[in-house]
C-alpha cells in the first residue's frame, strides 16, 4: 500500500491514495486552516469505523443476514497535552435489516474488533477500543 501526501498552502494537503483516490486534508483555523477537508485525526477514526464497517457487511451477507444498513458512530478521546493522542477511541454500530439475528450481528462485531479490522487492531496496540451495537428492525 501506498499514498502521497502533498502540501497545498497553509495547512491544506492533498492526498493521493495508492488507489488512486484524493482528498483534501486541512488543519484548524488556529494553525492557518481553512477548513477544507476534515482533520488528520478525523480520518483516523473515519479510518478504524470504514474498516470495520466494511468487515461486519461482509460477513452478515456471508452469513446471509438480510442486511440493508450500517452506520458507526466512531468518538475518540484525546489527550490533552502534545502528543494528543488518543485515549480511547468507541465504536458504536447501528446495523438494520428485516429479520437480522442479534447473535449474528454480535458475532460480526467480535470477529471484526478482534481478528479481521486491522485498523482497531492496531489501534488497540495504543489505546483501548470499546464497541456495541444496536439493531433496528426495519418494517
Amino acid at each position: 500500500m501506498e499514498a502521497r501526501v502533498k502540501w497545498v498552502e497553509n495547512a491544506e494537503f492533498v492526498a493521493e491514495t495508492g488507489s488512486g483516490h484524493a482528498l483534501v486534508i486541512d488543519g484548524p483555523a488556529e494553525i492557518g486552516g481553512r477548513n477544507l477537508g476534515p482533520r488528520p485525526m478525523e480520518m483516523m477514526l473515519v479510518a478504524v469505523g470504514s474498516c470495520s464497517a466494511v468487515d461486519i457487511v461482509h460477513i452478515l451477507k456471508k452469513a446471509r443476514q438480510p442486511v440493508s444498513g450500517c452506520e458507526i458512530a466512531v468518538s475518540g478521546a484525546r489527550a490533552q497535552t502534545d502528543p494528543k493522542v488518543f485515549t480511547s477511541i468507541h465504536l458504536h454500530f447501528i446495523v438494520s435489516g428485516k429479520g437480522l439475528s442479534e447473535n449474528q450481528v454480535k458475532r460480526a462485531v467480535q470477529l471484526s474488533a478482534e481478528k479481521y479490522c486491522s485498523a482497531s487492531i492496531m489501534l488497540q496496540k495504543a489505546c483501548p477500543v470499546t464497541h456495541d451495537f444496536e439493531l433496528r428492525e426495519l418494517g
